[in-house]
């Protein structure tokens, strides 16, 4: 891979990372605690304030594994392994690193 193109797919990665703090920002709201007062809201509402509540805390665990592969696939093209497959050492083709930039490995092997 040449340098042009690790630096677009790097950037790509760092942009990735500032949307999901926005979004994460963005959602804060739906993961607090819901209040279980009855007088201001039905049990109907309150279970689907609380269905709301458990969706926004799965979404925010999905972001966080993804800021995480992100982060992983920044120490790799820190430390020069980029583009490499972790698991059997093959280069990732352009394509799929195009397609994913934080893959850890080559298509044979996520199968």
């Amino acid at each position: 891979m040449d340098d042009a193109a690790l630096k677009e797919l790097t950037k790509k990665l760092h942009a990735r990372i500032a949307e999901i703090a926005d979004e994460r920002a963005t959602n804060a709201d739906a993961r607090q605690t819901v209040a279980l007062d009855q007088a201001s809201v039905g049990r109907v509402s309150r279970i689907d304030a609380l269905q709301g509540q458990q969706l926004a805390l799965a979404q925010d665990r999905n972001r966080a594994a993804e800021v995480h592969q992100i982060e992983a696939a920044l120490q790799r093209v820190a430390d020069g392994s980029y583009g490499v497959c972790i698991k059997c050492d093959e280069e990732i083709s352009e394509k799929r690193l195009r397609f994913n930039p934080a893959a850890p490995t080559c298509i044979a092997c996520a199968k």
